[in-house]
């Protein structure tokens, strides 16, 4: 036990040296790894605002339903039930004939013809019910459950619901939109965190290639495989951390220095403002993830590398 807990010690302690040793090549590993961990942490930040996005757009999407004159309270309520059992069904409200007027000025409140016509024609604005989907790309399935002869009945004939017409083909549009976005921002922090990966791999290669004959002499001596490659991965985790550390850093800094700034610019669907915030509350979880990722490909890289490179002195 205690042997193996000094070669341990020994292996660690030969990595850092080497890591000391080879300075400038370890600025390199670094600044490589660095670069493309902040790719990752910058793809998962803007994935996470654009999902933000997408949700305050989807919420904003709604059916209103807007009802006949004679239907009965008992109809209305009966109605509200079975579209809120509906599994697409997030909230039902209820909007008066008073409700929609009252909205109906307040939308209008800079156009008095609107509001004189509106006057002199009474109350003809009709009731309504208000339905928030789950998932607004299934929002069909509600319109086919509104659609059906029971339903339809207790419907203005001359309304029926908003989800019709060029609604209907903005609500499509921005459904079919938000989706695609969607699976881009899980693409894109999957496709850097492979490229960062192969660069990586590549970086630590080089770098155990410089190091050639120092392995094949360790190898000549009789040195086992786990204690010529322990320390390349002892260096390699140490790359990871240092890189997982300024790639957050650097993160931080951009948000804290220029917060104002960038609060006051908007990039499309990046909410700066949004981004900002989300990095400070969850600042440690990303921390630890990049720490997580950093190690692992790491080490992952240097075991493979060495792995590769041992394989093939061995077959020389």
């Amino acid at each position: 036990m205690m042997k193996r807990f000094n070669t341990f010690r020994r292996i660690v302690r030969t990595g850092m040296l080497n890591f000391v040793r080879n300075a400038w090549l370890a600025i390199a590993a670094i600044a490589v790894m660095t670069v493309t961990l902040t790719i990752i942490l910058f793809s998962v930040v803007a994935n996470a605002t654009f999902n933000n996005t997408i949700q305050q757009i989807n919420d904003k999407i709604n059916i209103s339903v807007y009802l006949s004159d004679s239907v009965t309270v008992k109809q209305r309520n009966d109605l509200m039930d079975e579209l809120r059992r509906l599994p697409n069904v997030r909230k039902v409200d209820y909007v008066s004939k008073s409700d929609a007027l009252e909205r109906y000025r307040a939308d209008n409140a800079n156009r008095q013809s609107l509001l004189q016509a509106i006057s002199e024609a009474g109350n003809p604005l009709p009731a309504s019910i208000s339905i928030d989907p789950v998932d607004p790309s299934r929002i069909q399935d509600i319109k086919a459950f509104l659609d059906q002869p029971d339903n339809k009945a207790l419907q203005d004939p001359q309304a029926g619901t908003s989800y019709s017409g060029e609604r209907k083909a903005a609500i499509d549009k921005i459904t079919h939109a938000t989706s695609v976005l969607q699976r881009i921002g899980v693409a894109a922090v999957l496709l850097f965190a492979v490229i960062s990966v192969l660069i990586i791999f590549n970086t630590i290669q080089m770098a155990i290639f410089n190091r050639r004959d120092e392995l094949t002499i360790m190898r000549l001596l009789g040195a086992t495989t786990w204690y010529i490659r322990g320390p390349f991965v002892v260096e390699s985790v140490m790359y990871g951390v240092i890189a997982a550390v300024v790639s957050v850093g650097f993160i931080y800094g951009v948000f804290v220095t220029a917060s104002s700034a960038l609060q006051a610019t908007s990039l499309g669907l990046l909410d700066i403002a949004y981004s900002s915030q989300y990095f400070r509350d969850n600042f440690f979880m990303l921390l630890t993830a990049q720490l997580f990722v950093g190690i692992v490909i790491g080490a992952l890289s240097s075991t493979v590398a060495t792995r590769r490179y041992l394989k093939f002195r061995t077959s020389k």
